[in-house]
C-alpha cells in the first residue's frame, strides 16, 4: 500500500510538472511579435537554465557571424531584432555523450521578407517559432524531472523582416555546412536557419540521434491536416519510435517519404541547393530533403513538420492559439530512449 501511494504521488507531481511546462511554452507561443523578439527567446532559455539546473549560452549576432551560422545571419538581417543561437545542455547521467539533441526554429516573426506573405493571417505568424519553444520546453521538462538522459537543445531565433538590409530572391548564401544555397523564395527561411543549426549540431555536439521540430510547410497542414505532424527520418527505427511516442503521447506524427526521387526539386543552377522546390507539389518532402543535406548523413535524425498542429483554433479561444504540441511527444520519446 506504501508502494503504491509512493508511485501514485510521484506520477501526480510528474504529470504537474509536464502540464506546467506546456502551459508556459503556450504562454510563450501566444506572446506578440514586440513581446518576443530573438533575444527575448534567448532570455527566456538563460532564466529556464538558471533557474531548473541545466547550461544555457546564448550567441549575439557577432558570435552568429564569427562561428559562420551564415544562413540564420541571412534571414535576421532585414530586422532591427538581431539573431541569436541558443545552445542548452542537460546532462542527466555522468557520462559526457550526448543522447538526444533536439533543434528547434524560432521565428519570432515571420513576414516573408521579400516574398512577403499576404496581410489576412500574417498576425498568426507570431507562432513560427513552436518548434523552438517545444524544444526549449523539453529540456525544462528532463531538468524538472531529473531525467537521466543527456540532452542538447539548439535553438536559431531570428526575425524574418523586411528592410533594405532582407536578403533578397536570387541571392547565393553560404552555410555553416559548407554548401551554397540560392534563394528562391525568403518565405522559406525555417530550412535555412535550421540548416546552419543541423549543421553545427552534427558536427561540434556529435549526438546519438538528432530530431528537429519547425513550423515548416503550409504543405504538411494540407497533406495531414490538423490531426498529425509530418515526420521525415534517416532511420526506419527511430521514425517508428516517434510514430509509436505520437501514438502513445497524443503528439501525433505520420511518417512521409525521404527517397531520392525527391532530389531533383531542390537543385540549382548556380548553388548546391535551391532553399525551394522548383515544382509547386510535395513542398513538406522538399524541405525535408534540403534539410537532409545539412545533416552529413547522421544515421538517426528525424524532421518533424508541425505548423498545423502547433497554432490552431479550440473552444477556448476566439481564434487561434498554441497547442503545446511536442512537449508529451519529446517526454514520451525520452522516456523510451532511457528504457531502450
Amino acid at each position: 500500500c506504501i508502494i503504491a501511494k509512493t508511485t501514485d504521488a510521484k506520477t501526480l507531481s510528474d504529470a504537474e510538472i509536464e502540464a506546467d511546462v506546456q502551459m508556459r511554452i503556450m504562454e510563450l507561443v501566444d506572446l506578440p511579435p514586440n513581446k518576443k523578439t530573438p533575444e527575448d527567446l534567448g532570455h527566456w532559455a538563460k532564466a529556464s537554465a538558471k533557474k531548473y539546473g541545466y547550461d544555457c549560452e546564448v550567441w549575439n549576432k557577432d558570435h552568429v557571424i564569427s562561428r559562420k551560422l551564415f544562413a540564420l545571419h541571412a534571414v535576421g538581417r532585414g530586422s532591427v531584432n538581431e539573431p541569436v543561437f541558443i545552445v542548452s545542455q542537460y546532462f542527466g547521467k555522468k557520462e559526457k555523450e550526448l543522447d538526444l539533441a533536439l533543434i528547434g526554429k524560432g521565428v519570432t516573426f515571420d513576414t516573408g521578407g521579400i516574398s512577403i506573405k499576404g496581410s489576412t493571417n500574417m498576425h498568426f505568424m507570431k507562432c513560427d517559432m513552436a518548434g523552438g519553444a517545444a524544444v526549449l520546453g523539453a529540456i525544462e521538462l528532463a531538468a524538472r524531472l531529473k531525467l537521466p538522459i543527456n540532452l542538447a537543445v539548439i535553438v536559431p531565433a531570428a526575425e524574418n523582416s523586411v528592410d533594405a538590409n532582407s536578403v533578397l530572391p536570387g541571392e547565393g548564401i553560404d552555410t555553416y555546412s559548407g554548401k551554397t544555397v540560392e534563394i528562391m523564395y525568403t518565405d522559406a527561411e525555417g530550412r535555412l536557419i535550421l540548416a546552419d543549426a543541423l549543421s553545427w549540431t552534427v558536427r561540434n555536439l556529435k549526438p546519438k540521434t538528432i530530431v528537429d521540430m519547425a513550423t515548416l510547410t503550409g504543405s504538411s497542414v494540407r497533406a495531414l491536416g490538423y490531426e498529425a505532424a509530418a515526420l521525415y527520418s534517416s532511420s526506419q527505427e527511430l521514425s517508428n519510435d516517434l510514430f509509436k511516442a505520437g501514438l502513445e503521447s497524443g503528439d501525433k506524427c505520420w511518417p512521409m517519404p525521404l527517397w531520392s526521387d525527391y532530389d531533383s526539386y531542390i537543385q540549382s543552377d548556380v548553388a548546391d541547393l535551391a532553399n525551394f522546390p522548383s515544382k509547386p507539389i510535395a513542398g513538406s518532402i522538399a524541405a525535408a530533403k534540403f534539410l537532409e543535406a545539412f545533416t552529413d548523413e547522421h544515421p538517426r535524425w528525424a524532421h518533424i513538420d508541425m505548423p498545423g498542429v502547433a497554432f490552431q483554433g479550440s473552444p477556448f479561444v476566439k481564434n487561434k492559439s498554441a497547442t503545446g504540441y511536442g512537449i508529451a511527444l519529446f517526454r514520451t520519446f525520452m522516456l523510451h530512449l532511457i528504457k531502450e
